[in-house]
């Protein structure tokens, strides 16, 4: 069983939390849920409602999108990783599956206590952004790349 202690101390490993005083960490922590996932279970699955975001503490899983063709695995997410936050921020559903390829360790933050920390520390706000900008970016050079190799008969 992992202490308070150990749980704070991989809230400090991500980015986003790097800069919250150790006594609100403290609280983050205590107020989330450790969670494992056995390989090929889900965390979440695309479309459903985002209620909490998740700290993967350790493992692995990979990040699923539906397609025509069936499932389409478009990132792989380990420790210190930060996912589920985008269903979250924007109150849509969610927009992908993020299934356990390995045994994972997470700690779940509820959508209400994510929300307020992020109001009461501006600078998680421009972490939350660097993140999105930095996937948005792969993202649109991913689908550049496919576009050319599609026009030119790929």
């Amino acid at each position: 069983m992992a202490s308070l202690k150990d749980e704070v101390d991989a809230l400090r490993r991500i980015p986003l939390f790097a800069n919250v005083e150790p006594q609100k960490l403290k609280l983050l922590a205590f107020t989330s849920e450790r969670m494992s996932f056995e390989p090929g279970q889900e965390v979440f699955h695309q479309g459903d409602t985002g209620d909490a975001a998740y700290v993967i503490i350790a493992g692995s899983a990979e990040v699923l999108v539906d397609t025509p063709d069936g499932q389409l695995a478009v990132a792989e997410v380990k420790a210190n990783d930060f996912v589920g936050e985008i269903a979250i921020l924007c109150e849509v559903p969610r927009t992908a599956t993020v299934r356990a390829v390995e045994r994972l360790e997470t700690l779940k933050i509820l959508k209400e206590h994510f929300l307020r920390m992020v109001a009461e520390f501006p600078e998680m706000a421009v972490e939350i952004m660097r993140e999105l900008a930095g996937r948005l970016h792969k993202t649109t050079t991913e689908l550049t790349e496919a576009r050319q190799h599609q026009r030119n008969g790929g």
